[in-house]
Order: structure tokens, then C-alpha cells, then sequence
């Protein structure tokens, strides 16, 4: 994906439209090339802003940035449950992963127990998919991302950041990565 590219990514999902199925796929791909360089329990530094449970709440989102400070000038970790629940996790989504392809040194993304091909069946996002796009090929490129987010990330070396919604994280330097998580848990 060309520099220029992203960036007119970034502007149509801002603006609160989806992605072409197309762009969306080449973004996928993109991205999860920038994920497999990183480590699975990944280390930032402060400052950096923590943020948890978007659940598909997109103008929150937006506002989140307004208050806190755009991307590249903060540095944000997000712990996963980007997707499920509210109304727009197709746009929340599509503008995180805009966001890693563009400045992803300033933009940690880590998978929460929301970003699975089982809980998304139940909880909203692929039928959101299907609404948007009208086939099931978005949430597959989507979920291929999933099993490409980092379990944790350390921060300062002291501290331990995830999505608590996980059945457990020890020892989640030792997890496999690219694979979908299973639960027995409802969410």
C-alpha cells in the first residue's frame, strides 16, 4: 500500500464510510505484515495512552483522539475488543488498522477476547459485515488480522497490558500467535 493510498484510507473511514472490499483486503494484508514483525508480548514505552473495549463505538472513538491527541503525536496502546456490540465496529476497525499501516510505531494494537471467528458469529460483527458489504469475505480478512494481534504488551518493563476479557494470559509469551482463540465464556 503507497503512502498517499493509506492516507485517503484514513479520510474515507474518518469521514465515518467503509472501505471497497478491495482496499479493505490490500489494508488486511498490509497490516498484517507490520503485526508478524512484532513481538507477541510487545514493549512500549511512556508516555502512551491505554484504551480498552471500543466495541464498535466509532464517534467515541473519534473523540477519543479529539481529547487525548492524534496519532502521530501520542502514542496509544489498544487492548483489543475493538469489534461487537455498538453500531459501527466495521468503521472502528477499518480506521484502527488505517492508523497501524500509517504510523505503526505510534499505534499498538493487542487482540482482546471480541477479536475471534466465534465471538464475532455471536456478537455482532459479522452480521455487521454482511449488512455493510453484503458477503462474508470482509470479516474474512479481518479475522485473518486477528490471528496476527499481539496477546500483551509491556510497558516500561514492569508492567503487564491486555484485554482482561481473555481466559488467561500466563504464560502468554509462549502463545502461538497466528491462530483463532476458543472460549467457553459468553461475553
Amino acid at each position: 500500500i503507497q503512502r498517499m493510498n493509506v492516507d485517503e484510507m484514513l479520510e474515507i473511514v474518518r469521514s465515518g464510510k467503509i472501505l471497497p472490499e478491495k482496499e479493505l483486503r490490500q489494508l488486511c494484508e498490509k497490516v498484517k505484515e507490520i503485526l508478524l514483525e512484532e513481538a507477541n508480548v510487545q514493549p512500549v514505552q511512556a508516555p502512551v495512552t491505554l484504551c480498552g473495549d471500543i466495541h464498535g463505538q466509532f464517534h467515541d472513538l473519534l473523540e477519543l483522539f479529539h481529547i487525548g491527541g492524534e496519532i502521530p503525536d501520542k502514542n496509544y496502546v489498544f487492548m483489543g475488543d475493538y469489534v461487537d456490540r455498538g453500531f459501527y465496529s466495521v468503521e472502528t476497525f477499518e480506521f484502527l488498522l488505517c492508523l497501524k499501516a500509517r504510523y505503526p510505531g505510534k499505534i499498538t494494537l493487542l487482540r482482546g477476547n471480541h477479536e475471534s471467528r466465534q465471538i464475532t458469529s455471536v456478537y455482532g460483527f459479522y452480521d455487521e459485515i454482511i449488512r455493510k458489504y453484503g458477503n462474508p469475505n470482509p470479516w474474512k480478512y479481518c479475522t485473518e488480522v486477528f490471528d496476527c494481534l499481539g496477546i500483551a504488551a509491556v510497558l516500561k518493563a514492569t508492567h503487564l497490558l491486555g484485554c482482561g476479557g481473555k481466559d488467561s494470559l500466563h504464560p502468554c509469551w509462549t502463545l502461538s500467535r497466528n491462530q483463532d482463540f476458543r472460549s467457553n465464556q459468553s461475553y
